[in-house]
């Protein structure tokens, strides 16, 4: 019953707010309603209308899914730092770091949903109802792995913003082992995405071991670039707090895993260009092109560079603490390793594929569409959300205080 009061309370929390917050709110349910209508016509249609065929069978759908996967890893850089070396500034905002990993998994499936075309099909992938063929089948271990770490972050955040709001101790011999857990289960969601790539023996591209260390490397990239931009919009607009050395902080870190990112990519391109053998024109074809077909060249360059930029940026303390550059530098993290995902990993893979033929890849409008729209979801959550726990968190929003208000108008 007090978890129920405390959905109540949090549904009245939502439905309150500013004119900039409902106009936030409508633009994305705006975008939802647009990313519908396109998903309608796949429902009718099927897979014909988005641009994948044979030759590139996994598109702008998988791009974002092996993009968003990563995005939810990333909470254990704050996780890390705040329980492992009980590091306060940041462990006074983990919190959001789970939040962002949960609308993150979010999107995740709605991006397996419609990249299967006929979600009848989905309930064959879900525990207890389907046959998942484990230890077989690798999608399988991934939609495991990606339920339990989705349901370990629903849990973990609900029962501590329900004992916030009743202003009760958590238990901390209940809570603590499950952050930590969250640790090697969030590197086992981006690790067994990358295993997903690696076991394609046909596409040589993806056969290297460096694949999932690499995955995780550009996570602890990605995510944390949402979360600092996402604090200091709160810091402005909001009772939210953080502490400057906090974002630092997890600037320092991120420039650590650029490193690793880059150092990892430059290793890679060694290898394909000093053996030089057959396999090495899948990176020809992202870098130069094979031939005329040079579409995606310029996709390959714009996410090394501006990764580069971005890691001497977060590198040089003098930038990273200044918040211009900083945010200049989040951006172009996020960017790089959108691209990195969506375009330079994928289509290269596919791209000339086995019988050397090149299939130009580019997503449909439906498919931009629809990924609009599990975006503006995705987003539409992440801001519920965070309203309902900084409330709670920051704002003094908790049983005592209705029960003040309640007292008062009586």
């Amino acid at each position: 019953m007090k978890f129920i009061r405390f959905l109540k309370e949090s549904f009245q929390i939502v439905i309150k707010g500013s004119p900039r917050y409902y106009t936030w709110l409508a633009f994305l349910f705006i975008l939802i309603v647009w990313g519908a209508s396109g998903y309608i016509q796949q429902l009718k249609h099927g897979l014909l209308v988005t641009n994948m065929r044979d030759p590139v069978s996994w598109g702008f759908y998988i791009g974002n899914f092996t993009f968003l996967v990563g995005v939810a890893a990333a909470a254990i850089l704050l996780v890390i730092p705040a329980y492992i070396y009980n590091w306060k500034p940041i462990k006074e905002v983990v919190l959001f770091g789970e939040l962002l990993a949960i609308c993150a998994m979010i999107m995740v499936i709605l991006f397996v949903i419609v990249d299967i075309g006929n979600p009848t099909r989905l309930w064959h992938m879900m525990p207890f109802l389907g046959k998942l063929n484990i230890p077989q089948s690798l999608l399988a271990w991934d939609t495991v792995t990606l339920l339990g770490y989705f349901i370990l972050n629903c849990f973990i955040v609900g029962y501590l913003l329900n004992s916030l709001f009743y202003k009760k101790e958590y238990n901390k011999k209940l809570l603590t082992p499950l952050i930590l857990l969250s640790v090697p289960v969030a590197i086992s969601i981006h690790t067994v995405t990358a295993f997903i790539y690696n076991g394609f023996a046909g596409r040589p591209y993806w056969n290297s071991a460096l694949l999932a260390p690499k995955f995780l490397a550009s996570a602890f990239c990605s995510g944390p670039a949402v979360l600092l931009i996402l604090f200091q919009i709160l810091k402005k607009t909001t009772n939210f707090e953080i502490k400057d050395e906090a974002i630092w902080k997890i600037a320092e870190l991120m420039a650590y895993a650029m490193f690793i990112n880059l150092f990892f990519f430059f290793a890679e391109v060694f290898k394909e260009i000093y053996s030089n053998t057959e396999h090495v024109v899948h990176l020809k074809y992202l870098f130069v092109g094979v031939g005329e077909n040079k579409d995606i060249v310029f996709y390959g360059w714009a996410s090394l560079i501006i990764s580069i930029v971005a890691f001497l940026l977060f590198l040089i303390p003098k930038t990273r603490k200044n918040p211009i550059t900083l945010n200049i530098g989040a951006v172009l993290i996020w960017f790089g390793v959108y691209i990195e995902k969506g375009i330079a990993l994928l289509i290269p893979g596919f791209t000339p594929d086995t019988m050397g033929q090149v299939y130009i890849y580019r997503p449909s409008i439906t498919e931009i569409k629809i990924a609009t729209a599990i975006f503006a979801i995705g987003f539409l959550i992440f801001t519920v959300v965070t309203k309902i726990a900084i409330a709670i968190n920051f704002e003094g929003f908790n049983i005592d205080t209705l029960k003040r208000k309640k007292a008062t108008s009586a």
